[in-house]
């Protein structure tokens, strides 16, 4: 092994026992095994039965948690789960050490087809922007809707800001920043994480901000914590440069399903020019702007995405007898800020 990489993390049957994951109010935790992976799954009990099905993909660095107010959002209109992905939230590493796209979206794959849930209405925020974005490409079976916040998809001209985020996938970058960061504390560490992926810092709650600091003390307890961070970094930046079939591009002009793509003005992470791209790539989308938002829109505007979800479930007629609770649920947290355009065609 070279001296620049991670050393091996033990199995999950040896590794260390932490604070429990923090479960909201209404909400449950479970935990799939399935072929090579065992995934963490949160969950609310539907509201009423015959709900359609959702799953949620969270982004590099995040967990279930990240989708638990878009979850409560959605509560009477779909029947949600969110899914830690493999050495994130709490699930154990893979067996096979494997975090690139294509894994973690075979991952999602066999958890679809092993709850038999398809096919679904599949979320993806950022890298699990770029997982949903696969799934649907190559099991469009299993997908009914795309829902996609700031989906991490090539860019020519990444932002600055975005930069040490693609460096951590740098051999040896990891071990480097822990080395130099090893004095800061939990909290310096969440605000500098809010700081780059809220449109504005100050929207998130002193309570919010408590959760996430215990949620990061844990997770830095954790001895795969920066191999999963690292690997799964270096996973997009290998995903980026896939051409051919396997190209993002590519595969989002290959979904099927009608997409809704959501874009935030602020986004440090995901370039808000890409989001005239994306509506052309993918060939049946419909665009929602926040100008306000940054990277985590589901997190900093939830009420507005579910306007929008609502929406796209009414043209697809998975609405079924709330149909009329998007009138009354208009986004006003947003200050009607948020533009939505048309359907694309693809390009």
């Amino acid at each position: 092994m070279s001296s620049t990489e991670l050393p091996s993390v033990p199995a999950a049957s040896v590794l260390p026992r932490v604070s429990p994951v923090r479960v909201a109010e209404g909400e449950r935790l479970r935990s799939v095994r399935l072929p090579g992976v065992t995934l963490s799954v949160r969950s609310r009990p539907p509201a009423r039965e015959g709900l359609p099905p959702a799953l949620y993909v969270h982004g590099l660095g995040g967990s279930s948690q990240n989708w638990s107010a878009l979850m409560l959002e959605l509560d009477g209109v779909l029947d949600g789960e969110a899914v830690d992905l493999p050495g994130f939230g709490d699930s154990p590493p893979p067996d096979d050490g494997d975090y690139s796209v294509t894994a973690h979206a075979r991952a999602v794959i066999r958890h679809l087809d092993a709850s038999g849930r398809g096919p679904v209405h599949l979320f993806g925020n950022s890298l699990g922007g770029a997982v949903a974005t696969r799934v649907a490409a190559v099991r469009p079976d299993l997908v009914r809707t795309l829902t996609l916040v700031s989906p991490a998809l090539p860019e020519l001209r990444v932002q600055r800001t975005a930069v040490p985020t693609g460096l951590l996938g740098v051999p040896g970058v990891a071990a480097l920043f822990t080395r130099f960061t090893k004095e800061w504390t939990a909290e310096q560490r969440v605000r500098g994480v809010m700081a780059l992926c809220y449109g504005d810092p100050g929207r998130v709650s002193p309570e919010a901000f408590r959760h996430a600091v215990e949620e990061l003390e844990r997770r830095l307890r954790l001895p795969y914590f920066w191999d999963a961070m690292t690997r799964s970094a270096r996973g997009i930046v290998n995903a980026y440069t896939l051409g051919g079939q396997h190209g993002l591009w590519r595969q989002a002009e290959r979904v099927l399903a009608p997409t809704l793509l959501i874009y935030g003005g602020r986004d440090q992470l995901v370039g808000y020019r890409m989001a005239q791209k994306a509506a052309r790539a993918f060939r049946d989308s419909r665009l929602l702007s926040l100008p306000d938002a940054g990277h985590v829109a589901m997190m900093e505007y939830p009420e507005t995405v579910g306007t929008a979800v609502r929406e796209l479930l009414a043209e697809v007629g998975d609405l079924g007898s709330v149909r009329g609770a998007a009138a009354g649920a208009a986004g006003a947290d947003a200050g009607g800020d948020g533009a939505v355009t048309g359907t694309g065609t693809g390009g």
